[in-house]
């Protein structure tokens, strides 16, 4: 008997133990299968309520952007933060990612694409959106969302090659070195807003892009700007030649345990604040390198 409880203890504890991610085979498989999640909660969004379609893929502690300069920080807070509109209670939502990217380590991505709102009385409103997503032992979730508005036309559906690392890496379980690579990319944040003030936005733009970058750009942009020359034109465009009107900083880093993908999030503040309108307002921004030893470059935006 004192046999049988042991053996059914084995059994047991086999079974609550933590079931390992199982890695992709390849860079090109694992960007796939996370754009593959990301149409999968897409297409079951469309049978559904805009807030139940897009809640269904957050993580549990999920975090997004808010109007009035904060971040809904938890997935119960985005819900709620969702709700704030009341259109969207009644509202639903379809949409298609474009492109995406994924870290060495497999775990860590993100998508981008465009999105339509179909409100109750059947009006159609563009949106665009930008995820980075996490993978667990439930699958990919999202960890940072963030969507926004768009000029009405008919995007490029057209899906984009995907921002991929050389090879797939085994995931670390070193904290010390985890530590390091998010203080780096808290860092490179930093220094980013710093020679922004000196040089000005378009140009810290250029400099701290990868070609391949992408920027959201604002509701008079039908679509994403692409390359970080087409970013820093837009987001500089306008401004001073030299300094900036406004500095940002990291308030949280997520990287991955691979040292080369990862997400800052923060807030941007007006460096000379009007009265009247928001001092500062919630980013985020996705990075990524070559290698742990390599600079840091953002990727989405």
């Amino acid at each position: 008997m004192t046999l049988h409880i042991r053996s059914f203890r084995a059994v047991l504890l086999a079974g609550l133990a933590v079931v390992p991610v199982q890695q992709a085979s390849s860079p090109t498989a694992a960007v796939q299968e996370l754009l593959s999640a990301d149409r999968s909660f897409a297409a079951a969004s469309a049978k559904t309520d805009l807030i139940t379609g897009l809640s269904a893929m957050l993580a549990d502690d999920a975090m997004m952007g808010l109007p009035g300069g904060k971040f809904a920080d938890g997935r119960a807070a985005v819900v709620e933060g969702l709700k704030l509109n009341a259109l969207n209670v009644k509202s639903r939502a379809e949409w298609t990612p474009i492109r995406g990217g994924i870290s060495a380590d497999a775990l860590h991505g993100f998508t981008f694409g465009y999105m339509t709102v179909i409100r109750e009385d059947g009006t159609r409103v563009p949106f665009k959106y930008l995820s980075y997503w996490m993978k667990g032992p439930a699958g990919w979730r999202v960890a940072v969302y963030r969507r926004g508005l768009r000029k009405e036309g008919t995007p490029d559906l057209t899906e984009m090659p995907p921002s991929l690392p050389a090879a797939l890496a085994p995931e670390s379980k070193d904290a010390a070195a985890i530590t390091g690579y998010r203080e780096s990319l808290a860092l490179t944040e930093k220094a980013f807003s710093d020679e922004a003030q000196r040089i000005g936005l378009g140009p810290a733009f250029a400099k701290y892009g990868s070609p391949d970058a992408a920027n959201m750009g604002g509701p008079d942009d039908a679509t994403f700007l692409i390359g970080a020359e087409a970013v820093a034109g837009g987001v500089g465009g306008g401004g001073p030649s030299t300094g900036s009107p406004v500095n940002w900083s990291s308030d949280k880093v997520i990287v991955a345990s691979s040292g080369d993908f990862g997400v800052s999030i923060g807030m941007i503040r007006q460096n000379k604040p009007e009265a009247g309108r928001a001092s500062a307002f919630p980013f985020f921004t996705i990075w990524r390198r070559a290698s742990p030893n390599a600079p840091w470059r953002y990727i989405a935006e």
